[in-house]
């Protein structure tokens, strides 16, 4: 139906669309509904590695193709996911991951004609004499999305969220769940904007070509790119970074989105779904220097064919240019040298939609100026890790906005569920007992704004277990308590001091010695490492080394726990030191050093945790990373972190 078909496939995607609980949430042995599972037991079956033998026991979780290579990823029991390449698992068992993601594709397609189907969506708006023609695909999403201009301008308007076309104003029935599928999640989420006004999203309405093309390889990592036809803003793929690409780190969701520090929402790639909406041959979304954004495109395919659907709509065969784009025929009839209209094209690959702009902009603190402010009631927060987003569907009454999101770290099952009532936004998080903090926000009172830069960088305010950065906690403002509900626990201490920071020997300039990595001409050793003043009141130390993979796999390559609350170092092959966990290489309770592939350097973070408790052994159950995050969650005084890279010398 949409390139989503062939970025990501996920059960948990069909489970989150279904309609009704019990698809959500399967019943248990006794019949009733446990809304706190995560992995079905009866999904659950072995999985054979035929290239490397390893075998795996859980559920089949996603696929994800990633150049060129589809590569699926399975749920232990235990909440860690596995990745392997399609081709690499036995023949059996790659026509069991196939039927899986068939399944959950016919799924999709059949839901997405559902919503065609209904009159009310599928309803083109009446066009006013003079409307530009830009401004076409977005009426399509009246009355949520409407658009004025000027001689200069379309302003569209907005509340920045997915919402059904032609449905009754006040209404909150999206077109798509937002968020499910995120594996690397800042703990935000989706809160209507106020596009609207001054704060109006503004489209060129007569675009020029630029004498020198603003490359989003090299700068716009702040702020939107494009906005899509459902008034849902667009931001440059890679992160705020300059190097990390939002969709292969597992950022997005299945539709391409996350929220930023303000909650809003926003894609990071071609959001190819709406074409659906807007009609074959309309644009899905226009550039913020005017030019418009259509669906696929392939040289090679055939109005007559299959693949009629990446034909260019304007009726250039002409390759895409660095930045996705190229230039329609000269309508008939045009003097000699007469070029047609400039205009992008969506791909499954970088840059997945406008690669920059080629037409002229203003370009102010990275980001193209004019362009809308977002805000939230609410302060960020650092991201989660080890949080996989597994639900998103409505809550509350009708005309009045209201969602669930559900995330699951270590195995166990959290909601943050949100509503506006009353004026104020009511937060009530579940843990996976059952009890429930609660936060409520004024609506009306100023909301913290953030400009369109800070779309990428941490926010939320999600309770569960945290990771935060050097120093402990991030402050913010206090909310209003719901005096008749159990009050939310505070954050953890603040470090004494800014002197509890970790080092090694072994790093040098930000890179890792080889001797601790598999270009070591003996055997491989753990890095040293040392650190200063903790926080008050600690009583152990935990260290965790990692590493994410470009295909959001995470490789662990040693986890410590029990670390005397005296020690202030970890010597190189000091295994007698604290309890050793286990690795994700050989699953082993050793140091495992890392042997990343490929060119290039690789990025590797030590992670060194202050306690005020020690990590009790679970009987039969390894340590590894999720399970010491989940055991520490409610003793972590602070953190620590040491950033280091290597690239391999012999392979």
């Amino acid at each position: 139906m949409n390139t989503l078909s062939r970025l990501l496939v996920s059960t948990i995607i069909a489970a989150s669309l279904s309609t009704t609980d019990a698809s959500a949430h399967p019943p248990g042995a006794d019949g009733q509904h446990d809304d706190h599972h995560h992995v079905d037991p009866a999904k659950i079956r072995t999985w054979t590695n035929a290239k490397t033998g390893e075998v795996v026991r859980g559920a089949f979780l996603a696929s994800r193709t990633v150049d060129g290579v589809v590569r699926v990823s399975f749920e232990r029991e235990t909440g860690d996911v596995v990745i392997f390449p399609l081709t690499d698992l036995t023949d059996a068992d790659q026509a069991e991951a196939q039927r899986r993601i068939d399944e959950v594709k016919a799924t999709n397609e059949r839901l997405a004609e559902q919503a065609l189907s209904q009159p009310s969506r599928s309803a083109r708006p009446s066009t006013k004499p003079g409307t530009p023609v830009q401004a076409g695909p977005f009426n399509t999403f009246a009355p949520f999305v409407s658009t004025r201009w000027d001689d200069r301008w379309l302003y569209v308007e907005s509340d920045g969220l997915p919402h059904v076309p032609g449905g009754m104003p006040g209404a909150f029935q999206l077109s798509h769940p937002m968020m499910v599928g995120i594996t690397a999640w800042q703990q935000q989420v989706p809160l209507p904007q106020n596009y609207r006004g001054a704060n109006a999203w503004q489209i060129p309405l007569k675009p020029e070509l630029a004498d020198e093309p603003v490359s989003a390889k090299e700068q716009l990592f702040r702020g939107a790119i494009a906005l899509a036809a459902n008034g849902v803003p667009i931001f440059n793929p890679i992160k705020n970074d300059g190097k990390t690409d939002t969709f292969l780190a597992g950022e997005l969701d299945e539709f391409g989105g996350h929220c930023g520090r303000a909650d809003d929402y926003h894609y990071h790639i071609a959001p190819t779904h709406l074409r659906a909406f807007v009609g074959a041959g309309q644009p899905i979304a226009y550039a913020l220097d005017g030019f418009p954004i259509y669906g696929l495109f392939d040289p090679a395919a055939s109005p007559d064919g299959r693949d009629a659907e990446k034909c260019c709509p304007l009726g250039s065969s002409e390759p895409l240019d660095w930045m996705n784009g190229h230039l329609a025929p000269a309508p008939e009839g045009s003097p000699p040298g007469t070029s047609g209209l400039y205009h992008y094209h969506a791909s499954v690959q970088y840059p997945y939609l406008n690669g920059g702009m080629r037409g002229k902009v203003t370009v102010r603190d990275d980001q193209i100026d004019p362009q809308p402010r977002a805000s939230s009631p609410r302060a960020a927060l650092p991201p989660l890790r080890g949080a996989k987003i597994t639900g998103f569907k409505p809550l509350g009454k009708e005309g009045e906005p209201g969602w669930s999101l559900e995330y699951v770290v270590a195995g166990k099952t959290y909601l943050v569920n949100y509503r506006l009532e009353s004026g104020r936004w009511i937060f009530d998080f579940v843990d996976p007992s059952g009890a429930t903090k609660t936060d409520k926000y004024d609506a009306a009172s100023p909301p913290v704004q953030r400009g369109r830069g800070g779309g990428r960088g941490e926010g939320g305010a999600a309770r569960g277990p945290r990771e935060g950065g050097a120093g402990g906690r991030t402050r913010h403002s206090a909310p209003q308590r719901d005096a008749a509900l159990p009050a939310a626990p505070e954050p953890a201490p603040e470090a004494a001091a800014s002197s509890f920071t970790v080092s090694s020997i072994d790093v040098t300039n930000g890179r890792l010695a080889a001797d601790c990595t598999c270009d070591s001409t003996t055997t491989p050793r753990a890095p040293a490492i040392s650190w200063g003043t903790p926080p008050k009141g600690t009583k152990a130390f935990a260290v965790v080394m990692h590493h994410v993979t470009r295909d959001n796999d995470t490789h662990v390559y040693m986890v410590v726990a029990n670390l005397p609350a005296s020690a202030r170092e970890l010597q190189s092959g000091d295994v007698e030191a604290g309890t050793w966990g286990q690795n994700t290489v050989n699953r082993r309770n050793t140091y495992s050093p890392p042997c990343s592939q490929g060119p290039g350097d690789k990025s590797y973070t030590m992670t060194l945790y202050a306690l005020s408790a020690q990590v009790k052994p679970l009987p039969g159950v390894p340590l590894t990373r999720d399970v010491l995050l989940a055991a520490i969650r409610e003793t972590t005084l602070g953190t620590a972190t040491l950033d280091m890279t290597y690239s391999r010398t012999s392979h």
